[in-house]
């Protein structure tokens, strides 16, 4: 990015209702996901590949395994200046938390006045996706505008869940309203099945920010939210712009993975972008090596298929396998298995995601199941076999058959 001075700003400090257990004892950002990596690594791993050395993640829900991660994993060389920083919420400005997104921005302004940058980046940490924003950036810098949102089409019927971004047929790219989830999204000119709405990441000049937060800030009635308040500010002012993400190209994408992006904000999308993992050519590519997704090293054994002391076949297809699993003499089928999963002798594993640490007994059937980290799973016992049992038991069962068994829970046939 030459000598242009870009900052990076990751807001990671989102409550996570809609994932919840999940979200039940962590951050959503810091939820686990495929296998090695926690959400945040994704918006990180973008910044990083971008060129962007300075970068701060605004903290705040159940904020510690994520601070962690952080402080872990993403460890920078101090000879150029880079680093990445949790900065927790700090009451800078009177005993109270994050308002908001943008509030989250006000109170964290000293990190900017520091900076002194020209340019910022700011993203959400809970999508999957493959993103370039050095080029983001050079639209940005040749369109003139003040503030832009980066863009993606989705199915109209979905778009009631995200800001909703309208333009004009004679000027595609500067966004003249912007809504955010609304009930009667518009539909891109020319294709009434599509809407184009946004990504949750943008590039502001640096000093138009400033200027819009500490406006923002003053206003009591607004909601401090950087899609609901923030953006609308810079469209009333004709200087806010779209930034059409299939643009975007990014070394060793596919014609099959590019411009893929998921908001994994629910259990049902959360398990769906890990199923969009597991196929021949997956729709998400995580073998990419031209733009790699970096996470935290663990020191853990290889994984390891052996049969048991009956001669039972531990074998696993369609699946991700990662370090420490041990399979014996069961079988795992289009499923995710974190690090150190045990699964034992006749147990039958299928279309699930288990998190780390979960122990499977001898003959039990887990389907379409989601395992929070250290759930043990007794001999004979059954999830995603019985949707009323599984309630009964207290677990987690979405509309679409979707099991999920909190963190830590021993789970008896």
């Amino acid at each position: 990015m030459g000598r242009t001075r870009v900052f990076g700003m990751v807001l990671a400090g989102g409550e996570g209702k809609r994932l919840m257990p999940l979200t039940a004892d962590r951050a959503k950002p810091a939820v686990p996901f495929a296998g090695s990596y926690r959400l945040v690594d994704f918006a990180l791993s973008n910044l990083i590949n971008s060129g962007l050395r300075r970068i701060v993640v605004l903290t705040q829900y159940k904020s510690h395994s994520l601070d962690r991660h952080v402080s872990q994993t993403w460890r920078m060389s101090p000879l150029l200046g880079g680093y990445v920083a949790s900065v927790p919420a700090q009451q800078r400005l009177g005993k109270r938390w994050y308002t908001g997104s943008a509030d989250a921005i006000l109170q964290s302004m000293n990190a900017l006045s520091d900076e002194r940058p020209d340019y910022v980046v700011v993203v959400g940490a809970d999508h999957v996706y493959r993103m370039d924003f050095d080029q983001m950036l050079q639209s940005h810098i040749d369109s003139g505008m003040e503030a832009t949102v980066a863009a993606i089409r989705q199915p109209i019927s979905l778009a009631t869940q995200f800001g909703v971004i309208e333009v004009d047929d004679g000027n595609p790219t500067q966004i003249s309203a912007f809504r955010e989830k609304p009930s009667d999204p518009h539909p891109v000119p020319g294709d009434p099945t599509q809407a184009l709405v946004s990504m949750g990441n943008y590039i502001f000049n640096a000093q138009s920010l400033i200027e819009a937060i500490e406006l923002d800030g003053e206003n009591a009635d607004s909601s401090h939210d950087m899609g609901g308040d923030i953006i609308p500010y810079f469209v009333a002012k004709g200087s806010a712009g779209a930034y059409d993400f299939t643009f975007n190209e990014i070394p060793g994408a596919t014609a099959r993975d590019k411009s893929y992006w998921r908001d994994v904000g629910t259990i049902d999308s959360y398990y769906d972008a890990h199923m969009d993992l597991i196929s021949t050519m997956p729709i998400f590519n995580l073998y990419n090596s031209d733009w790699p997704v970096y996470n935290q090293q663990i020191n853990l054994p290889p994984a390891k298929f052996i049969h048991d002391s009956e001669g039972n076949q531990g074998r696993t297809q369609d699946s991700i396998v990662s370090l420490g699993v041990v399979v014996s003499g069961g079988v795992v089928d289009r499923s995710v298995l974190s690090p150190n999963v045990r699964v034992s002798s006749r147990s039958l594993i299928t279309d699930s995601v288990l998190l780390d640490d979960v122990q499977i007994g001898r003959d039990c059937t887990i389907r379409r199941a989601i395992l929070d980290k250290n759930v043990v799973v007794s001999d004979g016992a059954s999830i995603g076999v019985n949707k009323e049992r599984d309630l009964e038991r207290g677990f987690t069962v979405t509309d679409s058959g979707i099991t999920v068994v909190a963190k830590g829970l021993l789970v008896k046939p």
